[in-house]
């Protein structure tokens, strides 16, 4: 993701109104449902990621969801939770839940901005690129899990290598 030419917003603006700029930028789907609440589709390397932006300028927060186009079947949710804790050992921003009712990965995030002059464009822009570069990182070890009979932590060794040279 690039920076692009915005004015950032100032004190208490709301962030969803530049966040659905910087979507529209991308040409990606989104639906502006609320003043308080957008929703958007961004293509993945391994599947559309469905994004959620949640403002409360009550809190002066926004709250980021991140969800994987991936249903985890009832007898591998223990594994799945396995797994989120053990990816959740490896960021140093945000975290990997799961959806209770259907099972679906998420990856989560929250940005205060109380007392700060607004929302950058970059901030924002590294927030999702953070977001997908995560979900783009560990799909391998959730899909290890979910359908190739591997153990959470078999799966996240296998989804960490890095390879050397080239093909």
């Amino acid at each position: 993701m690039t920076a692009l030419s915005m004015t950032p917003s100032s004190g208490n603006a709301n962030p969803l109104d530049l966040m659905e700029q910087i979507v529209g930028n991308y040409e990606w789907a989104f639906d502006r449902r609320s003043s308080a609440e957008m929703a958007a589709e961004a293509p993945g390397k391994w599947c559309d990621y469905g994004l959620y932006f949640a403002w409360s300028h009550e809190l002066s927060a926004m709250h980021f969801t991140c969800a994987f186009d991936l249903k985890t079947p009832q007898e591998n949710r223990r594994s799945l939770h396995e797994l989120l804790t053990l990816a959740n050992e490896r960021l140093w921003i945000g975290h990997f839940g799961m959806d209770q009712e259907t099972g679906m990965p998420l990856y989560r995030h929250a940005v205060l901005l109380r007392g700060a002059h607004g929302a950058s464009v970059e901030s924002l822009e590294d927030m999702v690129s953070i977001a997908i570069a995560e979900c783009e990182r560990f799909y391998p070890a959730f899909q290890l899990v979910l359908w190739g009979g591997k153990t959470a932590s078999e799966a996240i060794d296998m989804a960490m290598l890095d390879c050397a040279g080239e093909a």
